[in-house]
């Protein structure tokens, strides 16, 4: 468990603190480091080494203490970040991604592990799982000239059974978005039903555009007919200021 799941310096911010949580009933090993990410269009990330156009890494004005942790079961640790050499920085939006990994425990030296029973017949593979997360440190100098709106709104009905609605994102400006899509669904009559949510949602620069699809609920006061009414998209930052809007006529 982690907590923020991102960090962001701007203004006069100059360190933050994130706290790790074992969340599991063994004691488990993370390190921490930074690495390159890459918001693709559908969304997802990929790493990279080099920066994209327009694209700048934050790794080199960060600075953060421990690298290595060591957590008993439910125990937390702070992980504490500083912000450095910010004098430097041209206006823009800076952003690498902290990567925290756990280490599988290695059995102590001299202790044997229990063989298996060997059948001669078979091979026998070990697999252990590495879980690792990432989340975004983001650096921001200057006024923000970002913008965002949503197009190319479309309602699918996938499998007979989910009712699944398609959007894109189109941003503009010096620095990433993010935050909360609420979809309302408007009956002919008026009347109106939330169908839809989504938290968390991002543009990161230097991307102008992101797909994004969301499944919508069957639930309400009353029968939902999505092939009448309308559907009504608000896209919110976290501090409740509207980003965007816009709207789909159903038929």
């Amino acid at each position: 468990m982690i907590f923020p799941k991102r960090v962001v310096f701007e203004g006069s911010k100059k360190s933050q603190e994130i706290n790790l949580t074992n969340a599991g009933d063994d004691s488990a090993k993370y390190v921490i480091s930074i690495v390159q990410m890459r918001m693709k269009e559908d969304g997802g990330f990929e790493k990279i080494t080099e920066p994209d156009s327009g694209q700048y890494f934050a790794d080199k004005y960060i600075r953060f203490f421990p690298r290595r942790v060591v957590l008993a079961p439910h125990e937390s640790q702070v992980v504490k970040i500083q912000l450095t050499k910010a004098e430097q920085l041209a206006p823009g939006e800076y952003r690498s991604h902290f990567y925290f990994r756990a280490e599988p425990n290695k059995k102590p030296l001299g202790e044997k592990e229990v063989a298996p029973k060997k059948d001669t017949n078979t091979i026998s593979v070990h697999l252990s799982a590495i879980f690792g997360i990432a989340i975004p440190v983001i650096i921001r100098v200057g006024e923000s000239t970002v913008q965002v709106s949503i197009s190319d709104l479309s309602l699918e009905t996938v499998g007979d059974t989910v009712n699944q609605l398609k959007m894109k994102f189109n941003r503009t400006g010096n620095m990433s978005v993010y935050g909360d899509i609420a979809v309302t669904y408007i009956s002919d009559r008026g009347v109106e039903t939330q169908v839809g949510i989504a938290k968390g949602v991002a543009v990161y620069t230097p991307n102008l555009n992101r797909k994004f699809q969301l499944d919508l609920k069957e639930t309400g006061n009353e029968k939902i007919n999505y092939h009448k009414g309308k559907l009504h998209v608000v896209y919110s930052s976290k501090e409740g200021e509207k980003l965007a809007e816009t709207e789909i006529l159903l038929d």
